[in-house]
C-alpha cells in the first residue's frame, strides 16, 4: 500500500494524509489545510515503511484558494456589482460567471479583487450567477487549482429568484433550407454568367461585324479555279442559252452556233459568218456593216449588226 506522509517543518515527523483526492477511483494526491503561502511541505511516498519518493516543494506551488464567501450583488440600471471578502494572498484572480435562460454557454468576467462589474444586462431577463477564486499561473505556476464554484443565485429585476425558467432551445435549421438558398444562389450567379457572355456577343458582333465566306458566295471558284477570279467569271459568266426567235428556222444542231467576228483595228482578219448570213450572201445580198471608227487599244466585235469595241478587262455575255 503507497501512503503519502506530509509535513511543514523539517524537525517534525511525517504525518499520514488523512483526505486523499481520487481521480477516476485511483488516489492522486492529498488535501491539506496550510495557512502560511512561503511555508515549504516535505512529503514522502512510502510502499509500507520503505520510502518511494521524499521530496519538498513550495506549498504555494499546489495552491487551491477557498470558495469565495460573503458573496453580494448590487444592481443599478442595466449593470450588477458583485462583491465579496478578499482572501489573504497575493496574485489570485476573482472570476464570476453569468447566462440568462437565452445563452447557452456561461459567459464570464474577471478581476484582480473580489469586486466585480457585469454590464449591458437585461433587467427583464432572469441571471444565474457563480463566482470562484483562480491562481495566477505567472504567481504561482502551472500545478495550481481553482477554487471550488459558489453557490449558483439567480435574479431579475434586482431581486433574487429560486430559478430561472428554463427557455427550449430554438431548433436548427434544416438542411433543406440550406440546400434551397444555395441552389438559388448558384442559378443567379450562371443567369449572370450567361447574360454577360450575350451581352460581349452583343458587342463584339457591333464592333466586328461578319465577313461572309466567298466559298459559299461564289461556288466552285476556289474548288475548281483554285481563287483565280477572272478564270472563274470566264467559265461561269461567257455561258448563255440563246432566246428562240418566233418565225425562225428550227436549228440545224449544236453545230449550228454563233460565232463572234473580232475585227483587229491595225489590219482586217477573215470573218465566218453564220448559215443565215452565207444564205443571204449566195442570194446576192450583201450585208452592211455601219461605219465604225477604230478606237486605239482595243478589238472590235460585230455581232448580229452591233458592233463592240473589247479591251482586255471587258466580257460580252450572250
Amino acid at each position: 500500500m503507497v501512503i503519502l506522509n506530509p509535513r511543514l517543518n523539517p524537525d517534525e515527523a511525517y504525518d499520514q494524509c488523512t483526505i486523499y483526492i481520487l481521480q477516476e477511483g485511483h488516489t492522486s494526491g492529498c488535501l491539506l489545510d496550510a495557512e502560511q503561502q512561503d511555508d515549504i511541505l516535505y512529503f514522502s511516498i512510502r510502499n509500507g515503511t520503505h520510502p518511494v519518493f521524499t521530496a519538498s516543494r513550495w506549498i504555494y506551488y499546489y495552491l487551491k484558494p477557498g470558495s469565495p464567501k460573503q458573496v453580494s450583488f448590487s444592481w443599478h440600471q442595466d449593470a450588477v456589482t458583485v462583491t465579496c471578502s478578499d482572501l489573504s494572498y497575493r496574485g489570485l484572480l476573482y472570476e464570476v460567471q453569468y447566462r440568462s435562460p437565452f445563452d447557452t454557454e456561461w459567459q464570464s468576467k474577471q478581476e484582480n479583487t473580489c469586486n466585480v462589474t457585469i454590464e449591458d444586462l437585461d433587467a427583464e431577463k432572469c441571471y444565474a450567477f457563480r463566482a470562484r477564486v483562480k491562481a495566477m499561473e505567472d504567481v504561482y505556476g502551472p500545478d495550481t487549482y481553482p477554487s471550488d464554484w459558489s453557490e449558483v443565485t439567480c435574479w431579475q429585476r434586482g431581486e433574487t429568484r429560486d430559478s430561472c425558467p428554463q427557455t427550449p432551445t430554438p431548433p436548427k435549421p434544416k438542411l433543406s433550407k440550406f440546400i434551397l438558398v444555395s441552389s438559388l444562389a448558384i442559378l443567379l450567379m450562371v443567369s449572370l454568367l450567361l447574360l454577360s457572355l450575350w451581352k460581349l456577343w452583343r458587342v463584339k458582333k457591333f464592333l466586328m461585324p461578319s465577313v461572309p465566306d466567298p466559298k459559299s458566295t461564289f461556288p466552285g471558284l476556289f474548288e475548281i479555279h483554285q481563287g483565280n477570279f477572272q478564270e472563274w467569271i470566264t467559265d461561269t459568266q461567257n455561258v448563255a442559252h440563246l432566246p428562240k426567235m418566233t418565225g425562225a428556222e428550227p436549228e440545224s444542231g449544236p453545230e449550228d452556233s454563233l460565232v463572234v467576228q473580232l475585227a483587229k483595228t491595225e489590219a482586217d482578219a477573215p470573218r465566218t459568218l453564220e448559215p443565215q448570213t452565207e444564205e443571204k450572201e449566195a442570194a446576192g445580198g450583201s450585208l452592211q456593216l455601219p461605219h465604225q471608227p477604230p478606237l486605239p487599244g482595243g478589238d472590235v466585235v460585230t455581232l448580229g449588226g452591233f458592233t463592240f469595241v473589247m479591251n482586255d478587262s471587258s466580257y460580252v455575255a450572250l
